[in-house]
């Protein structure tokens, strides 16, 4: 078993382990999750596969099987599927456990934010990941300040955020510094948080939002119970 494969079943194993344990009752939730994996997923693969193929990184041969998807690694296409269904899961879990609360929310903090990450790929308009990571998180943003306050201003989607961030730096520590994954020097700015590149943290952030914004969506239309 490569390491790629066994980091993608250490994330899966207790929140599937616990899909039926009650209070959370987490296959109840299936219809809205498998939505989510598939629309979010499809695009970050879709954008995953075009920047390995242009050389934006790579995958060390030594950490991967030899099966390839779309020219991705079977591996770093499980990840979007391990990844949203274990977080999505702890999502789940504080929202059974602990009280919902308001957070501080401001339109116009929202506007800066995205104006900011705009200015950023524009900045780093030749640096491909950089430029593309920003556009993306400041679509967030812009979504954060005309369509979805409900979502960022709820103690859930931060708590939700600041666990999920945690583990994502010990996972992506062990995926950048063995490296698992090799970054291309022409398409990120080269600061790191440690082995990680900074890109990373705003690419984890827009990740993570998306997969929920999705999810709670599909659980509005279909209902919570489905």
């Amino acid at each position: 078993m490569n390491l790629y494969l066994l980091i993608n079943i250490i994330i899966l194993a207790i929140p599937l382990l616990l899909t039926f344990a009650p209070k959370v009752y987490y296959y109840r939730k299936a219809k809205s999750l498998v939505l989510s994996i598939l629309v979010v997923s499809t695009l970050f693969i879709i954008w995953d596969a075009l920047a390995t193929a242009r050389g934006d990184w790579a995958f060390n041969h030594k950490y991967v099987g030899e099966f390839r998807i779309f020219g991705l690694p079977l591996e770093e296409i499980l990840f979007f599927i391990t990844v949203p269904y274990s977080c999505i899961f702890l999502y789940e879990t504080f929202r059974t456990y602990f009280k919902k609360r308001r957070v501080f929310y401001n339109q116009h903090l929202y506007s800066i934010l995205a104006l900011f990450c705009f200015a950023v790929a524009i900045l780093f308009i030749n640096k491909a990941y950089t430029a593309t990571v920003f556009i993306m998180t400041g679509t967030l943003f812009v979504s954060a300040r005309f369509c979805f306050k409900s979502i960022f201003s709820s103690s859930h989607y931060w708590l939700y955020l600041i666990v999920c961030t945690l583990l994502f730096t010990i996972f992506n520590h062990a995926l950048t510094s063995l490296p698992v994954v090799i970054y291309s020097s022409l398409a990120i700015i080269g600061w790191r948080v440690g082995t990680i590149p900074v890109e990373d943290f705003f690419y984890n952030y827009s990740l993570l939002s998306f997969y929920l914004i999705m999810y709670l969506f599909a659980e509005e239309k279909w209902g919570r119970r489905q």
